[in-house]
């Protein structure tokens, strides 16, 4: 007899949450429970409403979390409620390290006051904790040096490195994980490849006059399907290694600007592409590209889904909703 096992992911009506809850409720031995910060704003599960209980949890309350793990005392945890944007973060740094500092201290300190410390919890760390890295360091493996240059950064190292002080500690169950870019169908178009989804569509359909405001587009990125991503979370809470630290990517960088000349060959409007120094970061690392090869030696996980796959998934998601 299989045993049900109770997955909280936290999180899981966003756009990493949301496929993750696609992906594991193929599996009908797993009974999931997620946390939204509203209801009201989830129309990323509109597909797999059905295959889990959502519940509204304000994880920044220390109350509110323990309440919902001593309700629901889950088997494994996928913590990716975060504010996410390491742009963003520029303008917002305090509520961003405060924000994601928080909540999850608020998660482990949870788990260790309700004896919890058997459960498994995947903490989300990020590429971005590698920050500026010299050529001869490429491409980018677990013993790179840290160099973090945005708020955003700094938090996603704290989150990182609490996980591996609350194994050390008090033995909790923590597998961390640096993902790389992720990209796909129901980003927010607060990132670079959603943003240019969502305004050729908007040109397209004659929302938006024809020209596309860009930011800095030399900069060279790791990108990897999310539908890549959340398998590699599933397959990592298997097999990981507690108190290790994995990167996921695909080991293969492109410029934003390669990205985008693929994104305008998906569409018949001719579009005039003009830069915009206020999108322009303070700061912006040159390239970032993953060396996957401990994952890949762990697991067997390797990117299934292409790049242009994912573009044109992409372009058509918001063809869809616009």
């Amino acid at each position: 007899m299989i045993m049900a096992k109770k997955i909280l992911i936290t999180g899981a009506s966003g756009f990493v949450g949301s496929h993750l809850v696609d992906h594991l409720s193929l599996d009908q031995a797993n009974n999931l429970v997620g946390t939204c910060f509203s209801k009201s704003d989830s129309k990323n599960l509109d597909k797999s409403r059905d295959k889990i209980k959502l519940l509204e949890v304000d994880l920044r309350k220390e109350e509110e979390v323990f309440k919902l793990i001593e309700e629901v005392r889950p088997d494994v945890i996928y913590h990716l409620a975060a504010f996410t944007s390491a742009a963003d973060s520029f303008s917002s740094p305090r509520e961003t390290v405060l924000n994601n500092i928080a909540c999850q201290i608020n998660i482990f300190e949870a788990m260790r006051k309700s004896n919890l410390l058997e459960s498994e919890t995947l903490v989300v760390s990020s590429a971005e904790c590698y920050g500026r890295v010299e050529r001869n360091e490429l491409p980018i493996d677990e013993e790179t040096p840290l160099n973090p240059t945005n708020p955003y950064a700094v938090s996603k190292l704290t989150q990182d490195f609490l996980g591996r002080q609350y194994f050390l500690s008090y033995g909790l169950k923590a597998v961390r994980v640096r993902p790389f870019n992720h990209v796909g169908p129901r980003q927010s178009p607060n990132f670079a490849v959603s943003a240019f989804a969502k305004k050729i569509t908007e040109i397209e359909k004659g929302k938006r006059a024809p020209v596309l405001p860009v930011g800095n587009l030399e900069t060279k990125r790791d990108f990897t399907d999310v539908r890549d991503v959340v398998k590699a979370y599933d397959l990592l809470m298997k097999k990981g290694e507690f108190g290790e630290v994995y990167n996921i990517g695909s080991g293969v960088s492109h410029k934003i600007s390669e990205i985008l000349e693929r994104l305008l060959a998906l569409t018949k409007v001719k579009i005039k592409v003009e830069v915009d120094k206020s999108l322009f970061r303070p700061i912006d690392d040159p390239n970032l590209v993953c060396d996957p090869t401990k994952l890949e030696e762990l697991t067997g996980w390797r990117p299934e889904i292409s790049l242009q796959k994912t573009l044109e998934d992409t372009l058509d998601y918001w063809r869809n909703i616009i």
